[in-house]
């Protein structure tokens, strides 16, 4: 099996709270967003668009997330304008046919349907893009790896508010995980991945 073989792309959280201006500013999601939507152009019917979907208030998540959405309570539903957890109006246009899977944590796996999607539609490889690199994308690509499914990071559709935690990640997947977890380039993915 070639590493594109029977995959999805898979764009992680690129929504408003993370773009210029909201309450989880993400400032290199605009040196990125080209890339994403040149992917997600090309690959309309393949593509799945996740998005982080904060809690009404802190009490309405478990543990130390209450902690969290505490210091974070600007990005509850209760404060949070609706339209902050929308994609950026550059990619919601691809949808339909492009699909949105929400969630409620980090990993696009957990409490989402995310996996009986993939095993309905026969998928064994992500694309990964998106944000952010040592978070979101983080949990979602060790989720997938977990499962058996084989991981393509394109490194040029990858950001994050770190450049450390970024670096670091991307060595990280270099040096450890090179059986389970491809990196390319954009123009690398457009050579290669030609689905059916």
């Amino acid at each position: 099996m070639t590493p594109f073989e029977d995959a999805v792309h898979v764009c992680i959280d690129m929504q408003r709270i993370f773009a210029s201006g909201g309450v989880w500013e993400t400032p290199w999601m605009e040196r990125v967003l080209p890339v994403v939507v040149e992917i997600a152009g090309r690959f309309k019917e393949r593509t799945i668009f996740t998005r982080f979907i904060t809690p009404q208030t802190a009490e309405d998540r478990p543990g130390q997330w209450q902690n969290y959405y505490r210091r974070w309570k600007a990005a509850t539903r209760e404060h949070l304008r609706s339209d902050h957890l929308d994609l950026v109006p550059e990619l919601r246009r691809f949808v339909p046919p492009a699909s949105i899977i929400d969630k409620p944590s980090y990993s696009a796996f957990y409490h989402s349907r995310l996996d009986s999607f993939l095993r309905q539609k026969g998928v064994r490889c992500l694309i990964v893009s998106g944000a952010e690199t040592d978070v979101c994308v983080l949990s979602t690509v060790l989720d997938a790896v977990d499962r058996g499914l084989g991981v393509v990071l394109v490194e040029d559709a990858l950001c994050s508010s770190s450049d450390a935690g970024h670096e670091a990640l991307m060595t990280m997947y270099r040096t450890r995980m090179q059986e389970q977890i491809l990196l390319v380039s954009s123009g690398e993915l457009f050579e290669t991945w030609q689905p059916r």
